[in-house]
């Protein structure tokens, strides 16, 4: 199966990603189109709640700058910084593709996530 690209759009901008080849992914790909409110954390990442859980998968604690992830099973993580979290970690969902610094700003925002064309 071809990797899924998605769109991210925002009243900041939009950027592409690449989702993972994981159950978890393939599972937040069948909710979209989706709208997610989503809040600064710690200066390194926006964060929503999901509408409804992801399958539960081996988890990291590194990320990267545009890595998509899942804290616990209905919070969704746009990482626009590099760094590494407690544990139990996070299920990597995706990679952004484009430039994600555009969440990289104080404040709520709200995001779309659909299918790219």
């Amino acid at each position: 199966m071809a990797q899924e690209t998605i769109r991210l759009s925002s009243e900041w901008g939009e950027v592409t990603a690449t989702l993972a080849d994981n159950e978890a992914a393939k599972s937040l790909a069948q909710m979209l189109p989706l709208t997610i409110e989503m809040s600064d954390h710690m200066r390194q990442e926006k964060t929503g709640n999901l509408p409804s859980t992801l399958p539960d998968l081996p988890r990291q604690r590194d990320f990267s700058v545009g890595t998509l992830g899942l804290w616990s099973a209905g919070d969704f993580v746009i990482y626009y910084r590099s760094g590494r979290v407690p544990s139990p970690g996070i299920i990597v969902l995706g990679q952004v593709t484009g430039d994600v610094s555009i969440f990289d700003r104080p404040g709520s925002v709200t995001v779309t996530l659909e299918t790219a064309d």
